[in-house]
């Protein structure tokens, strides 16, 4: 059985989306339009906040964030290393000074102490990933007394505590790409807060600096959430619930049919208190890349993710590079393993999945060094 790493589908919405993309093409109206006003509304009421400003795509939404939030040239901004490289492009798209902290190994997650290890009084702003759908702990990271951005990139659905991701801390950011959990039908993003300021800024930054297309009072980013994707948005954004349930039934199936009995294979853990969205489903083992090849022969999408952390990437050498000493992000660089999640996973194909984890960790693979 050919098991995806993505199992998901869109499918059942195509007649929807084209009636709803339909009707935006014939309204004459494209750009900041009501759909875009309605997607920010509806979404800022499912997250609890008062705010909600679209814009192109996830990276721009933190870039674009992270200057909401006061943070100028020069200022450092702590973020982890573990993580898709354009958090810690944004930050220096900002002007700002990436600061690498590391993470849990067995949540992917910053901590308040790996955080903390790094802050320094230029420290401006802390922007925790809610890696792989779990959710960082940002009340802990709040009380340190600084800003506190969630990149909620990988987040939609999940929660922490009874609050959604995203709608923990000062502000957070959404990426609508295609894979996520929260899709649209190309690039998309968002910035949410409760801040009057914030998104009043953000609204002024995604439009050249200008509140009134006539005034720029300072330089920005052409950057808008257009009507296309906001109608996509509109017509999935119901089904977000029901997707998150059915990933979490997913990764619970996993554990109860074995996949925690697989020879050195480590599964992922929730932060104490969150509930994750399961956007991938990362497990550890020592030869993880070997289990990858296994799997693939077998028809069953698996990969690794960011074995090179964003800190050793080549041009974020100049903020550290290999001189950082960061072993849980070492350490999870190296033994990830990313196994099939979605919407559509099925019961079948996740006995598939386990069984074919446990022929390849017990065709030879190691268990993880304690």
């Amino acid at each position: 059985m050919a098991v995806p790493l993505f199992a998901s589908s869109l499918e059942p919405h195509h007649d929807a989306l084209a009636e709803r993309l339909e009707a935006v093409a014939r309204s004459g109206r494209y750009i900041l339009g009501p759909e875009v006003a309605a997607f920010e509304e509806e979404f800022a009421s499912y997250l609890g906040v008062r705010h909600c400003v679209g814009v192109a795509n996830g990276t721009d939404a933190l870039t674009i964030a992270l200057r909401a939030l006061g943070v100028q040239p020069g200022d450092e901004v702590v973020l982890p290393s573990f993580t898709f490289y354009a958090t810690a492009e944004a930050a220096v798209n900002a002007g700002a000074v990436p600061v690498f902290c590391d993470v849990d190994p067995a949540t992917g997650c910053v901590t308040r102490e790996t955080v903390e290890r790094v802050v320094t009084p230029r420290t401006r702003a802390i922007v925790p990933v809610h890696l792989f759908g779990n959710v960082a702990p940002v009340d802990d990271l709040a009380e340190l007394g600084l800003p506190v951005l969630e990149d909620s990139a990988q987040a939609a659905g999940a929660a922490r505590g009874g609050r959604r991701a995203g709608a923990l801390g000062d502000a957070g950011t959404f990426s609508f790409f295609p894979s996520k959990n929260l899709p649209c039908l190309g690039d998309g993003g968002a910035i949410v807060t409760d801040s009057d300021d914030v998104a009043d800024r953000a609204r002024r930054l995604r439009f050249h600096g200008s509140a009134d297309k006539e005034t720029f009072d300072e330089v920005g980013y052409n950057s808008r959430l257009d009507e296309l994707q906001a109608a996509a948005l509109r017509v999935l954004l119901p089904e977000l619930d029901g997707w998150t349930e059915a990933r979490r039934a997913a990764a619970s199936a996993y554990v109860s049919q074995g996949l925690g009995d697989v020879p050195g294979l480590e599964l992922p853990q929730p932060v104490p208190g969150s509930d994750p969205a399961y956007h991938l489903y990362v497990t550890r083992h020592e030869q993880a890349e070997t289990l990858v090849g296994a799997l693939a022969a077998r028809g069953i999408g698996a990969r690794g993710f960011y074995r090179l952390p964003a800190h050793l990437q080549p041009a974020m050498e100049r903020f550290g590079g290999d001189s950082l000493d960061l072993p849980g992000t070492a350490e999870l660089a190296r033994t990830n393993l990313a196994l099939p999640m979605g919407t559509q996973l099925g019961e079948d194909a996740i006995a598939e999945v386990v069984e074919a984890c446990r022929a390849a960790a017990g065709a030879g693979a190691e268990a993880p060094a304690r």
